[in-house]
């Protein structure tokens, strides 16, 4: 199922797309990107880091919304994020970006994927990614 994304949508992907390039994906040679839409238009990039320790592992979803709240910008104000990864057809976030991007993403946010098929491409709500999602705020 194709989307067709706005003029934004396809600048995130173009900056997860970047973003991928700095991947440390060594043991499985997996890289990921993640471009971060925050509430004044800057872009923060992200990407995977991986550890012999697989655990040890930070996914490019979480690199990107670390990296902004270090900055000193405020969870639950980021308006979107865009994620990619070249070797597969489509990427998602996994179980425990979704949960952290549920906390730290406006309720709001959307969620754009793309992986080595840009036909591919999906744009998800926070919602539709997690529904019923752990949350006390």
């Amino acid at each position: 199922m194709s989307e067709q994304l706005s003029s934004e949508q396809q600048r995130l992907i173009e900056a997860a797309k970047a973003a991928a390039q700095a991947t440390w994906s060594p043991y499985s040679n997996f890289p990921v990107g993640a471009a971060l839409l925050c509430a004044d238009g800057e872009v923060i990039h992200g990407c995977n880091v991986e550890n012999i320790s697989f655990g040890l592992t930070n996914c490019a979803e979480r690199s990107a919304l670390f990296a902004a709240i270090s900055r000193g910008m405020a969870p639950r104000t980021f308006k979107a994020m865009a994620v990619y990864a070249p070797k597969v057809e489509l990427i998602s976030p996994c179980g425990a970006c979704r949960q952290v991007l549920a906390e730290l993403m406006a309720p709001d946010a959307l969620i754009v994927c793309q992986g080595s098929d840009p036909a591919a491409t999906r744009v998800w709500t926070l919602e539709q990614l997690l529904p019923g999602a752990f949350n006390h705020l």
